[in-house]
């Protein structure tokens, strides 16, 4: 199959790179071709964030900077973005840029091997926050390091650092002429052929035609998951089938009863629609992933891997979320719960994907009730990692009365499931204790979970009736009882 050149805009000035194979990574382009050994190897799997790098796009409301792993993510996806490493911030008479220059002033690295992704880090919310005249307070600095980990200095001083960059000398990108260039990759795409070794189609027809045409490639959008593949289990993939560029599936669509969220938006931008509608979402979304994760990955990408400990499906599942799976000719709407047979196994053929996740807006009626939801998620450490149960329950209560229940879990069966015993128990009965109580017991029985390296299954088993039980008490007002309240106590301190 043929190679399909690779361009973007690094240090004001276009490249090209060819016969890249379509599995390497970009941080092996980096390191290994391009000699650019500023950014770190560390996990690999793109938790630690020593590998971070910063893309922009252009977009329709001008450049978007994201801050993403580059251990994890395939080199041909930048093609047609702007890429900034370590080696590209600093100015050309070696003074340095505020993200660095803050980190020296704050003492923000001692070994200084996770420094080189904290600075990108930096430089992402510099030019989203600073650069926009929008302050950085404590809480939205943490939020924005969340996916780079230090084993040395502690967190405080680079939290230091993330708000004193804001005070010194201004540094800008000429967005100008960097927009120009963007465009003028955008509107000379290359042309590798239908036979390409990456496939990256810009339309949901073409897209279709060569699902079609090649179901055995690789179908990638974020490479959040595949990106382990080919870190860890050593994959390799002959072609790949990129969907991140295809318009039609980069959109998030309001309607008057639901969203229609496209399969390559990504999670940070498909959470940030959920939370406008629904704000107690924000601290669920913020503990996801870590930052550079949720730029990257996609809605999509989340709910079509199917693993069992996703957290987007629980959520999802609770909220009644459908997903449109699409093919040439066709298409079918199914509830998402529908879409799993087994562990990371699901109903779509060969030749089909999953093109939108279509979630229902929240009921705005009287007779319907009030919506109560809460989403929680079990983990070891608090911020960027893997749940050990992820629970998600949606009431609609009138007159104290439970009109409707829904409950995603994720973490106790080989998918992620709905508990339909559950919700039987909880509709139609008072909401109260006894019910919660009620409610919380058959939960602990509806489900047969394994133990493994985050918990065991008579852990999994407890935690989940004690959430139904922290679900009431929340609903009663009950304040203080989660980590989302003393890490907020402790800022304010």
């Amino acid at each position: 199959m043929k190679s399909q050149e690779i361009r973007f805009i690094r240090r004001g000035a276009p490249v090209t790179l060819r016969d890249v194979p379509p599995d390497r990574t970009l941080l092996d382009l980096l390191r290994d071709d391009l000699a650019c050994t500023g950014t770190k190897e560390g996990c690999g799997e793109g938790d630690c964030g020593a590998c971070t790098v910063v893309l922009g796009e252009a977009t329709p409301d001008g450049l978007r900077y994201r801050a993403v792993n580059s251990c994890i993510r395939l080199a041909h996806s930048i093609d047609g973005q702007a890429l900034w490493t370590v080696e590209d911030l600093a100015s050309a008479d070696g003074s340095l840029h505020p993200a660095q220059e803050a980190l020296v002033q704050c003492h923000g690295s001692q070994c200084g091997f996770c420094t080189p992704g904290f600075v990108m880090s930096l430089f992402a919310m510099y030019q989203n926050h600073v650069c926009q005249g929008r302050a950085i307070s404590r809480s939205q600095a943490s939020e924005d390091l969340s996916g780079n980990l230090c084993r040395c200095t502690g967190y405080r001083p680079i939290l230091d650092a993330a708000q004193q960059m804001q005070t010194l000398p201004a540094v800008r990108v000429d967005e100008a002429a960097l927009m120009r260039q963007l465009q003028g990759l955008a509107a000379d795409p290359p042309s590798a052929g239908d036979d390409a070794a990456y496939l990256a189609p810009r339309s949901l027809q073409g897209l279709l035609a060569l699902r079609g045409r090649y179901p055995q490639a690789q179908l990638v959008a974020g490479c959040t998951d595949v990106g382990l593949w080919v870190t860890k289990l050593h994959r390799q993939f002959p072609q790949v089938l990129d969907l991140t560029r295809v318009e039609e599936l980069r959109r998030i669509e309001r309607y008057p009863h639901h969203l229609a969220i496209g399969a390559a938006v990504h999670l940070a931008d498909a959470f940030a629609a959920l939370e406008a509608d629904r704000p107690q979402l924000h601290a669920f979304a913020a503990r996801f992933a870590g930052l550079p994760v949720r730029n990257a990955g996609t809605l999509g990408g989340n709910v079509a891997n199917g693993s069992p400990i996703g957290d987007s499906m629980p959520l999802l599942i609770a909220l009644g979320a459908h997903v449109v799976l699409m093919r040439e000719g066709g298409h079918r709407d199914i509830p998402l719960e529908a879409l799993y047979t087994g562990y990371r196994q699901n109903v779509m053929a060969p030749d089909e994907l999953l093109a939108w996740i279509k979630v229902p807006l929240p009921v705005r009626d009287d007779a319907a009730g009030t919506e109560f939801l809460r989403v929680y998620k079990i983990s070891k450490r608090f911020d960027d990692d893997i749940s050990a149960v992820c629970l998600a329950v949606r009431l609609q209560l009138s007159h104290r009365r439970v009109v409707t229940a829904s409950v995603g879990v994720g973490g106790v069966a080989a998918t992620p499931v709905r508990a339909w015993r559950t919700e039987a128990a909880l509709c139609g009965q008072p909401w109260s204790a006894e019910t919660a109580r009620a409610a919380a017991e058959v939960l602990r029985t509806e489900f047969q979970p394994i133990s493994d390296m985050r918990a065991s299954a008579g852990y999994r088993t407890e935690v989940l009736g004690n959430l139904l039980q922290r679900l009431w008490l929340e609903s009663q007002g009950v304040a203080g009882i989660n980590l989302e309240s003393w890490t907020a106590l402790e800022e304010v301190a």
